[in-house]
């Protein structure tokens, strides 16, 4: 069955599913986007992904497309329409249709909005059970990586170099630290159980999941270090892992080829993965 996409005020099937060759996302990347998980037919932190989303288009000057409770509507009608229980609802918003130029056309473009969904099989994945091999790539991106834009070519060519090297992922490392996945907040556990991830500036994307576990391991009683780690740190870690919208809390076992701790999923991991998703499907919308 195809799938029902929303592109500016309409639901067709995907086929037909089309934004002018003049609009600016495809012109110049000129647009953000946002990620919602589903599960059981419902949105996670999704008041967050809102949030997230209005600050992205504070920061390129870009227009709303509509208020939040319409936005919210338009989600559950997607996941209503594709019969959606476990998958994903994605958002873009660019700056619209304009004629060719680097400066930004009038204030009063459209902007392009445009929804779609995927589904999944499972929450749990192979990646889970046996954890993630990641490679180290120099973090080559613009300097405003907290913006959630749709400008991701150099990601997905990190990803590729590293499955190059027979990895699953990389880890984005600048003046000899990392800063975070192609798609993924990074962490480490050390040898005395502090969970460590990179703090947040313009260097790293401002995580959803990364806000929500973070708070899961404070309610917990677990130390949290947000601070900048190496990757000679990240190898001699007790475990490590990633966090997304998409991987929820995904196990890292080795990196560069050096395993991570025992080389397999650590428990503390797997905790997080399970007290997080306990509290994510609770207060699903």
């Amino acid at each position: 069955m195809s799938r029902i996409v929303y592109v500016n005020g309409a639901f067709v099937p995907e086929a037909e599913a089309k934004v002018s060759v003049f609009d600016r996302g495809f012109l110049f990347a000129d647009g953000v986007y946002e990620v919602t998980a589903v599960i059981g037919g419902k949105l996670l932190d999704f008041a967050a992904h809102l949030t997230r989303l209005r600050r992205s288009l504070a920061e390129l000057r870009l227009a709303s497309p509509m208020e939040d409770g319409a936005i919210l509507d338009l989600h559950r009608e997607l996941v209503a329409r594709n019969a959606i229980d476990l998958g994903h609802v994605y958002m873009m918003v660019t700056r619209g249709e304009a004629d060719r130029d680097f400066a930004f056309p009038p204030e009063d473009t459209a902007p392009s909005f445009v929804l779609f969904t995927q589904s999944r099989k499972s929450i749990e994945t192979p990646e889970v059970e046996r954890g993630l091999k990641v490679a180290t790539v120099p973090d080559l991106r613009w300097a405003r990586r907290d913006i959630k834009t749709i400008q991701l070519l150099y990601p997905s060519m990190a990803k590729m170099e590293a499955r190059r090297q027979g990895m699953d992922d990389a880890w984005m490392v600048e003046d000899g630290f990392v800063t975070e996945g192609t798609s993924n907040n990074a962490y480490i556990v050390t040898q005395d159980d502090a969970i460590v991830t990179r703090s947040l500036s313009n260097a790293i994307l401002h995580g959803i999941t990364r806000a929500a576990v973070l708070r899961t391991a404070a309610e917990a009683g677990l130390r949290v270090e947000e601070r900048a780690f190496t990757v000679d740190e990240a190898k001699t870690a007790r475990e490590a892992f990633i966090t997304s919208a998409g991987a929820f809390v995904t196990p890292v076992v080795a990196i560069d080829g050096t395993g991570i701790g025992t080389g397999r999923p650590g428990e503390l991991t797997k905790r997080m993965r399970a007290h997080y998703l306990e509290e994510a499907i609770r207060t699903a919308i």
